[in-house]
């Protein structure tokens, strides 16, 4: 690929190990927002899977804090639903508590038996039936899309193609009103940022205010629903099913949220890192324009290589002892997908980009067990099919300066991703 881009020239890179290394273990708060703003988390994980891979921060803006950091012990933590709680109740998925008058459930925020039965009311807009139907529409529009791109000129790709693709994605799903389809992708930015002075928006007043218009205009269109007969979006599903046709106000918005954020921030992000990930390893570029293929393989190995969610949280419900460690009743537990996704012990050559690998399904980017994203069938399908209408059209697309990466410890994200297709 022309004009590739190095790594920062792994100046940061180099900065973030020394201080890694240097900082004493107590002293370690792996869940700053910044260091993932500035792509310098990646030595801190190395050193903790390696050093103290249970480790216990007791003081961030997060408050205190369990990190787990190995492949195999995130997924122990995640599959023993007896000790370790999803419930929105107690805090919640994220590192961030929030707000006890705030909090909102949904299934993934939500324990046994009341998961599944949620759960399952959404489940049918993924089976392969359905999938095949969605497919038709997906390429039309990224066809459309990327015949629309500038030639010869630097352009976002993040806006013009990941947030544009995936929130038309989401309108489909949703059934929801085309005109008004970027208000998804603003209500699924305002749900997962952190509030701040140079944030999305200032207060978390601020921030309620949007989500509560959120809910105000899909109330809306979830009466409509009720009142017609059952279709196959979202929303009707939800309407028309008894798990979830009677839920309360906050049961409603945590399940929306859930939805807007799973299919919009996950899919657009892996969408973009996919053209970072090969502005970084040219010759995987090349192989893949020899052997479009090799999609099958390259699409798992973008989701593993970009985690776009960096962690999931648990709450302890007892005492637990883990890894010689004591975790206690109410402690707050961080499984950081991102680190086991590195994890030398179970992945070869984690740091490369090896759009062939052998076993590419071997990542944690989409949970395990019972909370294992419900729609991860349709994000593969997403990356497929806009990879084969890029390799029709473009032999490269290049990448002309670092991206702008959110400020968050939980959505891993871009900004910004300048890029140029030759004229």
């Amino acid at each position: 690929m022309h004009g590739t881009i190095d790594l920062a020239d792994n100046t940061n890179l180099d900065a973030a190990r020394e201080r890694a290394n240097s900082l004493a273990l107590s002293d370690y708060d792996p869940g700053n927002p910044e260091l993932f703003r500035t792509d310098a988390f990646w030595p801190y994980f190395d050193r903790l899977r390696r050093d103290d891979p249970v480790h216990y921060c007791k003081d961030s803006m997060f408050g205190p804090y369990w990190s787990v950091t190995r492949y195999n012990d995130i997924m122990e933590i995640e599959t023993n639903h007896a000790v370790f709680s999803s419930a929105s109740a107690l805090g919640g998925i994220t590192i961030r508590d929030i707000d006890p008058d705030l909090r909102r459930e949904s299934f993934i925020a939500m324990d046994q038996p009341r998961h599944s039965a949620q759960r399952k009311t959404v489940a049918p807009m993924f089976t392969p039936t359905h999938l095949d139907n969605l497919a038709i529409n997906i390429r039309k529009r990224s066809a459309e899309c990327l015949d629309n791109l500038p030639r010869g000129e630097v352009f976002d790709w993040v806006d013009r193609v990941s947030i544009e693709l995936t929130t038309q994605m989401l309108a489909v799903l949703f059934d929801f009103p085309w005109e008004d389809r970027r208000k998804l992708t603003r209500w699924s930015d305002i749900a997962t940022t952190i509030p701040g002075p140079d944030g999305l928006v200032a207060t978390e007043d601020e921030r309620m205010t949007e989500l509560t218009e959120c809910a105000a205009y899909f109330s809306r269109l979830w009466k409509e629903r009720i009142e017609q007969p059952p279709k196959s979006d979202l929303l009707s599903m939800m309407a028309h099913s008894a798990a979830t046709r009677d839920m309360d106000a906050r049961n409603f918005l945590g399940n929306l949220i859930l939805l807007i954020v799973g299919g919009n921030d996950t899919t657009r992000n892996t969408m973009s890192g996919s053209i970072y990930a090969l502005s970084q390893h040219p010759e995987q570029y090349r192989k893949l324009r020899e052997n479009p293929d090799l999609l099958d393989s390259f699409v798992p190995e973008v989701i593993r290589w970009q985690t776009p969610l960096a962690h999931m949280r648990r709450t302890a419900l007892s005492d637990f002892e883990f890894r010689c460690k004591q975790i206690k009743k109410g402690d707050k537990v961080v499984m950081w997908y991102v680190s086991g996704n590195r994890d030398e012990e179970v992945i070869e050559k984690p740091y490369d980009f090896i759009i062939d690998r052998a076993r590419p399904r071997t990542h944690l980017s989409f949970g395990f067990g019972i909370h294992r994203c419900v729609g991860l069938r349709l994000a593969e399908l997403q990356l497929k099919i806009i990879w084969e209408e890029i390799l029709k059209r473009f032999d490269t697309i290049e990448v002309v300066d670092e991206p702008q990466r959110v400020y968050s410890s939980f959505i891993k994200g871009y900004e910004t991703l300048p890029v140029r297709i030759a004229a």
